[in-house]
Parts: structure tokens; C-alpha cells; sequence
């Protein structure tokens, strides 16, 4: 066996004072024992910063690609994530470990990070971490972690190989990041913003004929110039009709409704008026089960994709004996207690129960071929609808909020042919993000059955 410490040394983040954090996020992220989640790469999702000038000071603890960091502390002690290729460099604070590989170490970056972040590993640090408030794990017990004598050449080529299968997850996570950016865009385009409207009602005031206004609401619609319309018409001229269509769905005139504007036929109301709510079950502690089918619970939902595994599971009777709660693919949950306003969709193959304080939407139709399921998602994942939850949100404890609550959230209904547009339109930007995510699965459970291996020499 080989100790860790014979061929890499842990440095410890740096101790910032609380008054060193600043709200603007021009300056240089910060990563603390939160952002090391375990996944191959550091979340950023959420950060602090601190100023350029502070920064400059402890260029020592700045980033660097592939650099292999460890949670030390909490909740996360003993999870290891690296730093993505391109990532914008960032602070390492203090409870958070970085691995240096030592000079004459053989062995490569990636095998290392492959060493540490197995579950075995995981188990020594999380199996041997002190502390009585929360756990803690020193550099020293990090670098005593022991590993069977792998050639280096195995080891490095092993370890190549599985770095490639994660870069592809990192890039179907960005591509599914991109896609959902796309369809908020556009949602808020329409529904927010009322672009089309306004470029329709900036042309009729400024003289021009109707057809010359819905041209006008086509290029705002297509981010296309009249010259490129042009082209499109003779080039692909179904899309062009299909974007002559969608122009024309929209009303050419803004009204005052309620000391606000929107546009002329439109609908100020709530969420209760396109979809229900489904409340989670109520499991007793003798459901929990060891195998069975998975139950989400609140800590399971997460932006865009919800974590289906590792949240225990209750037999797979309760499919049968309490349909109501059975969840299946592209279903969105919101998170009712502690983070509350939280939306993310069921993955696709996937199928399990929802428990309580997870609540599903229920989509009503627009006509007998189509709902409101990407005009909800979409609102949903808009940041007004999760700071309406915890504004509303009550407890002193943890925040918790209704479903009754969330179904007073206002809304703008625009006329059924746009909403069938829109659903049309958006509908496999988020299909591709589900099956991004289906492939993504694919390939880390590859990956997570060759570590192993990996690690016992064998690969």
C-alpha cells in the first residue's frame, strides 16, 4: 500500500474576515466548503467575492485549471471536486484543501483526483473525521489516506480515460444550461418584456402599414434583419410562414390594466388559472426502505434537473396503491420547505414518489393537443416566481410555504394561439435538456463502474 502524502501535500484556504466579502459579483469568486458538492467540478452556481485589491494579496490561494479541492469541514467534509477548464479563477477559503502534486510524484493530476473522490476514499475521511458541533478533516488525515500500489503508467492512462467521460457530462451540462437560457429568454421576450407588442406599436406610431409593423414584430421575434427575412422567405419559406404566423398572434396595442401596461386582449391574473397543484404524501417512518422505488424529497429538487437517487426509497406498491404521488418523466417540482421556489423536472426514464413539502404542477390544456407544461416551467424557473415563494414564505425555523399560496403568484394570460406558439416553439429546447440529461447519467454511471477497477489495479 502507498500513503497520498508521498506524492501530494494539501494546502489550506485562506482565513477571509467577514467584513473582506462584498455583494458585487465583479469581483473575484470565493469557494468555501458549500461550492466542493462532490460533483467532478466546482458548483459556482452561488458564490461570494471579495475586491481585486484583497486579491491581490493572496494570489497564493488562486485557482488554476484541473486543481483538485476538498471540503474539510460540515455538511460536505470529505467531497472532492476540481476546477473546470476556462473556469474564471477564484479563491480557495479557508476549510477548503487544494492537492498539490508533489514534484517527482508519478502519478497524474486525474488519477489523483480519481483516488480521492472514490466512495472509498470518501468513506475514510467522512468515517474518520472529528468534531463534536460538525466534522472535520485535517491536511494530515487527508494525506495518510492509503492506496494499493497501481503502476503509474495504468494508473495515468485510467485516469485520462475517465477525465474524458467527465468533460463529456461538463459539456452536456453546459449545453443544457445554454438551452434553458434560450427558452427563458423567450419567455420573457413574450410574456415579460412584450417585445413583439412593443416593436409592433413603435411602427404604427411611427406612420407605417400593418404588414410593415408584423414585419417589424418578425424581426424582433428572429433577431433577423429585413434583408435576412428576405432571404428566409425564398431559402426556407415554411419557417418563414411559421414566423409571419407567430408575428401576427400578437396584438399591435398596449392597455393600462391595474396601474400597469399589457398588451391589448391580454389577461392580468394567477397561476391558478393555467394549472393545479399536487401535494407530496406524508410517509410514515416505517415506509423507508433500503431498495424500492425513490422517494423526492425537498432536498432533491434542484434547478432544472431534480436529483432522483440517494433520498431513500418506500416499496414499489405505493405506485400502485397511491397513484396520485407517483411522478414520471418531464414532471416539474417545487420545493415547499426550506428552499422554497425551487423548480426543477423529473429525468427522463425515471419514475418515483413525491413526498411531502415537494409539491408537482398540473398543467391545465389549452386545447385538447396542448397545455401550458413550457409556459409553467418556464415562469417557474423565472427568478421573480422563487422570490415570490420566499417573500410568502413563513417559519422562523425553516421557510415554508402553501401550494395555495404559490397559486396566487401573478401572471400575464396572453390569447390561446400564442400559448400554443410558445409551447410549439419551446417544446424540444427542454426535451434535448432532458435528454442531455439522460446521457449525462449514462455516462457517469460508466464512469463511476470503471473507479473501482481503477483503484483495485485492474483497469
Amino acid at each position: 500500500m502507498s500513503k497520498l502524502g508521498n506524492y501530494i501535500s494539501v494546502q489550506n484556504g485562506y482565513a477571509f474576515k467577514s467584513k473582506d466579502f462584498i455583494k458585487n459579483l465583479s469581483g473575484m469568486p470565493v469557494i468555501k466548503i458549500g461550492n466542493v458538492t462532490g460533483g467532478s467540478f466546482i458548483d459556482l452556481s452561488s458564490y461570494d467575492t471579495i475586491s481585486e485589491e484583497i486579491a491581490r494579496k493572496v494570489k497564493s490561494f488562486q485557482t488554476k485549471d484541473d486543481d483538485i479541492l476538498i471540503a474539510m469541514t460540515g455538511a460536505n467534509v470529505g467531497k472532492v471536486s476540481r476546477i473546470a477548464k476556462g473556469t474564471q479563477p477564484c479563491l480557495i477559503n479557508q476549510r477548503v484543501g487544494r492537492l498539490i502534486l508533489k514534484e517527482d510524484c508519478p502519478y497524474s493530476s486525474d488519477f489523483i483526483y480519481y483516488l480521492v473522490s472514490s466512495n472509498k476514499s470518501f468513506q475514510y475521511f467522512s468515517n474518520t473525521a472529528d468534531g463534536a458541533a460538525q466534522p472535520n478533516i485535517s491536511g494530515k488525515l487527508i494525506e495518510d489516506l492509503e492506496f494499493p500500489d497501481i503502476s503509474p503508467k495504468s494508473a495515468n492512462k485510467a485516469g485520462k480515460h475517465l477525465k474524458v467521460l467527465d468533460e463529456k457530462i461538463q459539456l452536456n451540462t453546459q449545453i443544457n444550461q445554454t438551452l434553458e437560457q434560450i427558452a427563458q429568454a423567450l419567455f420573457k421576450s413574450w410574456f415579460v418584456d412584450f417585445d413583439p407588442v412593443r416593436a409592433k406599436v413603435q411602427a404604427l406610431s411611427e406612420g407605417m402599414s400593418l404588414e410593415q409593423a408584423e414585419l417589424a414584430a418578425m424581426q424582433t421575434i428572429s433577431g433577423k434583419t429585413p434583408e435576412e427575412l428576405t432571404a428566409l422567405s425564398q431559402t426556407q419559406p415554411d419557417r418563414y410562414a411559421e414566423l409571419a404566423e407567430t408575428a401576427k398572434a400578437f396584438p399591435c396595442e398596449m392597455v393600462e390594466v391595474d396601474g400597469g401596461e399589457v398588451p391589448k386582449g391580454w389577461e392580468k391574473t394567477t397561476l391558478s388559472e393555467i394549472c393545479e397543484m399536487q401535494n407530496g404524501y406524508a410517509f410514515k417512518s416505517f415506509d423507508w426502505m433500503e431498495q424500492g422505488i425513490p422517494v423526492i424529497k425537498i432536498g432533491s429538487v434542484k434547478p432544472i434537473i431534480v436529483e432522483v437517487e440517494g433520498n431513500g426509497f418506500v416499496s414499489e406498491d405505493y405506485s400502485k396503491l397511491k397513484p396520485d404521488f407517483l411522478l414520471t418523466s418531464s414532471d416539474i417540482l417545487v420545493g415547499l420547505t426550506g428552499y422554497v421556489g425551487e423548480v426543477g423536472r423529473i429525468p427522463t426514464g425515471k419514475i418515483a414518489m413525491l413526498n411531502q413539502r415537494v409539491a408537482k404542477f398540473l398543467p391545465k390544456e389549452i386545447d385538447k393537443n396542448h397545455c401550458f407544461y413550457n409556459y409553467i416551467y418556464c415562469l417557474a424557473r423565472q427568478s421573480q416566481f422563487k422570490e415570490f415563494a420566499e417573500i410568502n414564505a413563513k417559519g422562523s425555523a425553516q421557510a415554508n410555504i402553501s401550494t395555495k399560496e404559490l397559486l396566487k403568484f401573478p401572471i400575464i394570460k396572453a390569447n390561446d394561439k400564442l400559448h400554443i406558439l410558445f409551447e410549439n416553439r419551446v417544446k424540444e429546447l427542454l426535451e434535448r435538456i432532458l435528454w442531455n440529461s439522460q446521457n449525462a447519467e449514462t455516462l457517469a454511471k460508466t464512469r463511476d463502474l470503471l473507479l473501482p477497477r481503477l483503484l483495485n489495479g485492474e483497469v
